[in-house]
């Protein structure tokens, strides 16, 4: 599968020349440490680890990784410190952090303590979730950082490469919502639509193409479910009019140009989508699995989007090479931040 392989070392490079800071706050975990070594190896971006440095250096002797080149923040002498609790004071201070010494406390929790780091642009990017479920690995991302301008939801996209396929873009598409939101209302739909679009812009570098899927294709079938994706595919219009988006399309008139010309003509994306928006998570996660087993995909992700700031949420059953390709899709999405 030579695409899905050329297109991440075509992000890779990019990273390499965004020279980003990413911090994985994950930092006595053995994947982690060795896709830092290799991301800072390899130049991909300039990593920073959380926690006491001797423990974090003997940890990193047992698994034989090197930490040439990394730097490491202990969260107990850090000389920010005091900024960081205060700002998390002004922050959350309406959720009960209300004094410096919550504040403290809350920091030491290496995820806050990172999540700081990000708020402040003491770092560039976040990556984390390879020892932490979805939920506790997003928590702080959601609670500080938030969604970016415009945007009502953050989500969870996979880039999707499949091999010898004539649809998309030269098989690379973008699915949505994958992993965050298991059923978003109309507002909410748009964000995803909008999100991913720029997302395929930015990791793909070419024209996004939003399909909104249901199982109706321009009026063939009558149900609120798909009165929502009618409604979402308006939002998103209006609130980005530059957009090629359409819907609701039903897969095949979405992807199979034949089939889109006959059921829905005159559309700019029957027949030519390259991000596909699923109406709920039951449909986005089912369909990206799906995608992977029969048409033997890749599945680049899970790739948190919608955030103010460049973060990502991996799966516990990550390898390091999948951090490594996490790392540099934060840095690359943090030059268009």
């Amino acid at each position: 599968m030579g695409e899905p392989v050329n297109i991440m070392l075509r992000i890779r490079e990019r990273a390499k020349k965004a020279n980003k800071k990413v911090v994985l706050p994950e930092s006595f975990e053995e994947r982690t440490l060795k896709a830092a070594e290799m991301a800072t190896r390899e130049g991909i971006a300039r990593i920073v680890l959380i926690g006491e440095e001797s423990a974090i250096k003997e940890r990193a002797r047992e698994l034989n990784v090197s930490l040439d080149g990394i730097d490491i923040i202990n969260p107990d002498v850090y000389p920010e410190k005091e900024l960081l609790a205060t700002t998390l004071v002004e922050l959350r201070r309406s959720k009960g952090i209300d004094t410096l010494d919550k504040a403290y406390k809350v920091l030491e929790d290496p995820l806050y303590f990172a999540t700081m780091l990000l708020k402040l642009d003491k770092v560039d990017g976040w990556v984390a979730g390879a020892v932490h479920s979805s939920p506790d690995a997003e928590r702080p991302i959601f609670q500080i950082i938030k969604t970016a301008p415009g945007i009502d939801v953050a989500s969870g996209a996979f880039l999707v490469v499949v091999p010898d396929c004539p649809y998309g873009e030269n098989g690379i598409f973008v699915y949505a919502d994958c992993g965050v939101n298991p059923s978003p209302n109309a507002n909410e739909l748009a964000s995803i639509a909008i999100s991913s679009a720029q997302l395929f812009r930015i990791l793909v570098e070419k024209e996004p193409k939003v399909a909104m899927l249901s199982f109706s294709t321009k009026g063939s079938a009558k149900h609120e479910s798909i009165d929502k994706v009618i409604e979402a595919t308006n939002i998103a219009r209006s609130k980005a009019p530059d957009l090629i988006i359409d819907g609701e399309l039903q897969g095949d008139a979405a992807l199979v140009p034949s089939v889109g010309n006959s059921k829905a003509p005159g559309s700019p994306v029957a027949g030519k989508a390259n991000v596909l928006i699923f109406p709920d998570l039951n449909a986005g996660n089912i369909c990206y699995k799906l995608t992977e087993r029969l048409a033997k995909a890749k599945a680049i992700g899970p790739i948190l989007q919608g955030t103010a700031k460049a973060a990502n949420d991996l799966s516990r059953g990550c390898s390091a090479e999948d951090i490594v390709d996490s790392i540099a899709i934060v840095c690359v999405r943090a030059t268009a931040l």
